[in-house]
């Protein structure tokens, strides 16, 4: 690993532990070099896949985009952060776990509304809302009484 202050070649491995149930090793790391400290994470690359869109395009499915609109739907929720994270992993889990090489948005949207209603119900309104494309108040109250059929 090379130090990002200095561009030595090697750096020493000071700790190592498992985060994010196990997704991914977090290593402090150590220069002797320019004696600089810092911070890596190694997260275990799932298997890529496609995500065929609405129009037909194909995309390579991006882990971050994923996490973007949940943070979006969550923003001043009283979800943690590490909640969110626990959350993406999983549902990355189970899209690899497919073995699937395209998989519809349709499915990693309602997968993820689905998950999202179990964890905080204005977050998955929000998500719905954007997801399902509202156009107009009634689309809120449909979405609504799915809800209160739900529970």
């Amino acid at each position: 690993m090379h130090c990002p202050f200095c561009s030595f070649e090697d750096t020493q491995v000071k700790d190592s532990r498992s985060i994010e149930d196990g997704i991914a090793i977090k290593r402090r790391r150590f220069c002797p070099s320019c004696n600089q400290r810092f911070t890596t994470v190694e997260r275990i690359q799932p298997r890529e896949f496609l995500v065929i869109k609405r129009n037909g395009d194909r995309v390579l499915f991006e882990r971050d985009k994923l996490l973007r609109s949940i943070q979006i739907a969550m923003r001043k929720r009283p979800v943690s952060s590490e909640t969110i994270e626990k959350l993406v992993n999983q549902l990355v889990k189970t899209f690899s776990d497919l073995g699937e090489a395209e998989i519809s948005s349709d499915f990693i949207g309602k997968t993820t509304m689905e998950r999202l209603r179990d964890i905080d119900k204005v977050a998955y309104v929000r998500f719905a809302s954007v997801y399902c494309d509202f156009k107009e108040i009634k689309d809120f109250s449909a979405i609504l009484d799915s809800m209160d059929a739900h529970d």
